[in-house]
């Protein structure tokens, strides 16, 4: 009897990725640099960013370029299109979680199935997003998450956390890259992105955490980019107070 190949085999064997269950897998072969690429992805970035620049200006604030390889993106949200400032950073291909109802929009839907977007259900435990995510991570891949789970259109300086971006960054041993959009995106203003340096939770690594670990971490997460926010405002308020130091000499 012919043995069968199993599905992560079969990746490998034939560079083409495959599921059990015969559908197409969430994740993205590596090219012979060992490079994840998503050639509709970097279409868009050529396509779309310059555009977008025009309308909507932005700058980068801290660690402009994230090194290839595995690192989950985090950052807070106030509009459908912040999925462009983790973009930017990067030619790598990445894996952008969204909410069922965007997947499976009329619009969006062809676009997020050739750009291996991970649906999540917000509105429970969804597994198998949690499973797409770490495998993507174990294949040496991006994946990037709004912790928020949904845009913030309050007065608050972040929503409360949906929780998962600090669980699948322990349980894959992959960085977190912190993203934080100073304020609210305004067209036609230069709008500040702050990159803080990539970090890992490396002290709960091969432990079985518990749901406080878990909320702990994230409580980690949200105060490092908090406390991004923070320090760029201190650092405009100095560099002000800087200029007007100047100006009155």
């Amino acid at each position: 009897m012919e043995e069968r190949i199993q599905p992560e085999a079969k990746e490998k064997k034939t560079g083409k990725a495959s599921r059990a269950d015969g559908k197409s897998s969430i994740t993205v072969p590596a090219n012979r640099k060992g490079r994840h690429i998503m050639g509709l992805l970097n279409f868009l970035r050529i396509l779309v960013i310059p555009v977008f620049w025009l309308c909507l200006p932005f700058r980068f604030y801290g660690n402009r370029k994230v090194k290839d390889g595995a690192c989950v993106y985090v950052c807070n949200h106030y509009r459908i299109w912040d999925v462009i400032y983790p973009a930017s950073t990067t030619w790598e291909g990445i894996h952008f979680v969204s909410k069922k109802s965007v997947v499976n929009n009329w619009f969006m839907k062809g676009f997020c199935k050739k750009l291996k977007v991970i649906s999540v259900n917000r509105d429970g435990s969804d597994v198998r997003a949690v499973m797409d995510s770490l495998r993507c991570l174990r294949n040496g891949e991006k994946i990037s998450l709004f912790p928020e789970g949904t845009r913030n259109k309050t007065d608050a300086e972040m929503l409360p956390f949906k929780g998962g971006a600090a669980m699948m960054a322990i349980k894959a041993k992959v960085p977190i890259v912190p993203m934080m959009i100073y304020k609210k995106p305004r067209p036609f203003r230069l709008n500040h992105i702050l990159i803080g340096e990539p970090f890992e939770f490396t002290e709960y690594y091969d432990k079985k955490l518990t749901e406080e670990e878990l909320q702990e971490a994230d409580r980690k997460l949200c105060e490092k980019l908090l406390s991004m926010r923070r320090q760029h405002a201190e650092f405009l308020a100095a560099k002000k107070g800087k200029k007007k130091t100047e100006t009155e000499r």
